[in-house]
């Protein structure tokens, strides 16, 4: 689940913000010098170096990767390469992260101060291209199974996706992975992890079908997240079944839902329904309580583990109050106009922009903040496997594995487990803020895959 309206306690920490894009680079009218191609460096950030890579064109554009962040090829916005100066600019960020710099040609490299919210760290750029982080668990290719890139209708968008299954045998049984909070693909890819490849590698080599796809607006299925709500997205989980269902590979009686922490909302909610045919729910980091005490308390926890006062966390905790307040009365309009009003108290570096304030206060937003679990958890008559991490900082193990216990009481086969150690990605963590996503090698602790694959080939052996 997205930390949508946290504070900024560090200098860098927004720069994640990029992946969701910026604005269009434009060529200065200096003279260009020669620094096409991709150059790389270190952000001399104290006790927190940040490795970013900038690639320059021919035409004057420019890209940056922060592999630390899961930033690949961001556009920058004021983009010079004069023979007086080497700037460009992060735009949409707070704080107006840019850099000025100059081009050496002894040492064939460039030397500047990169700034953010009026802190400067030198970075010299030199050439070559920046490495991300190892992730050793990522699957490649040749894979043992078969891989089919996918589409089906859902109203009037189409979804797009990627079906794998095992190259012999079936009907299979399969499991349809339902992605988090925001705009994510089907690999669910975040901060250079990619879980849900994991994931569907994992169980398909076990002998499952698995389905994983592009959520509303992202990759290469229609619609708009923001205006979308969660009747919608259920609709879309439906239409997956349906496909699923339909095809004579795929035991239409063993189709069960994973979601990972909206995931988890999202799964009960459409196995509620009397048609659903879900044969099994595994919640992973699936909240079990509503969706506005979910921010306050990831709010409260990760403003605090990343050193926040207690005032500036008082602060940030008041204004998701409130706003939730606003969001659930249904006015909208409302809600943009209490956001706008936040926002002008705050200092010039640190307000959101237009776009990031109607993100907000979107249909899709209001859905999450407003969305109380309990109903479709107590509903569940189906075999249920949810579980967390003692270091999840955004989805809470002291907060939702005892209602969820509760709430799953009545289900004849429903397990509920904490993994000590580990975050809201399953990853062995320190501290479980997400800052360290990015710089955890483990993209899912293996024993959580072991509890998995183990779980569903109790319940539903392929092959049988």
């Amino acid at each position: 689940m997205r930390k949508p309206w946290s504070m900024v306690a560090a200098a860098l920490v927004v720069i994640a913000a990029l992946v969701t894009g910026c604005s269009s680079s434009h060529q200065e009218s200096a003279p260009p010098i020669t620094v096409t191609g991709d150059w790389r460096g270190t952000i001399e950030v104290p006790d927190q170096p940040l490795a970013v890579g900038v690639s320059f064109t021919a035409d004057g554009t420019a890209t940056i990767d922060i592999p630390a962040q899961g930033v690949v090829d961001a556009p920058l916005s004021e983009v010079r390469t004069g023979a007086d100066a080497v700037t460009w600019t992060i735009t949409k960020i707070p704080g107006r992260p840019s850099f000025q710099g100059v081009y050496d040609k002894g040492s064939d490299s460039i030397k500047g101060q990169f700034t953010q919210s009026g802190q400067s760290f030198p970075l010299t750029l030199t050439h070559g291209k920046v490495e991300g982080p190892p992730r050793t668990q990522e699957p490649k290719p040749p894979y043992p199974y078969k891989s089919e890139d996918v589409s089906y209708p859902s109203g009037d968008i189409t979804i797009a996706g990627t079906l794998t299954e095992p190259r012999s045998g079936g009907p299979f049984p399969a499991v349809l992975l339902i992605n988090g909070s925001g705009a994510n693909d089907r690999d669910e890819e975040l901060l250079g992890h990619k879980p849900f490849l994991l994931l569907a590698d994992t169980l398909t080599r076990a002998g499952y079908a698995v389905l994983r796809t592009d959520k509303r607006g992202v990759g290469q299925t229609g619609g708009r997240l923001n205006s979308a709500t969660y009747s919608d997205l259920t609709d879309d989980i439906a239409a997956g079944m349906t496909f699923l269902r339909n095809r004579s590979d795929i035991d239409a009686q063993r189709i069960g839902l994973l979601g990972h922490s909206e995931g988890g909302y999202l799964a009960p909610l459409y196995a509620r329904r009397s048609d659903s045919g879900v044969a099994f729910v595994i919640m992973m980091a699936g909240p079990a309580v509503p969706g506005s005490e979910v921010l306050l308390e990831q709010n409260r926890l990760i403003l605090a583990a990343q050193g926040a006062t207690p005032e500036q966390v008082g602060k940030q905790v008041g204004f998701t109050s409130a706003l939730s307040s606003v969001l659930c009365k249904g006015d909208l309009v409302a809600a943009k106009d209490y956001v706008r009003q936040h926002n002008d108290t705050l200092p010039a570096d640190e307000r959101l922009s237009e776009e990031a304030m109607d993100d907000l206060v979107a249909p899709y937003m209001a859905s999450l903040v407003c969305y109380d679990p309990a109903p479709a958890l107590s509903a569940l008559r189906v075999p249920v496997l949810a579980f967390y991490g003692g270091k999840d900082l955004q989805v809470p193990a002291a907060q939702n594995e005892g209602p969820a216990r509760t709430l799953l009481a009545a289900d004849p086969d429903a397990t509920v487990m904490v993994f000590d150690g580990l975050n809201h990605l399953m990853q062995p963590a320190d501290k479980g803020t997400p800052d360290e996503y990015a710089r955890i090698e483990t993209t899912i602790d293996p024993q959580v895959l072991t509890t998995v694959t183990g779980w569903l080939t109790q319940r539903f052996p392929p092959g049988h």
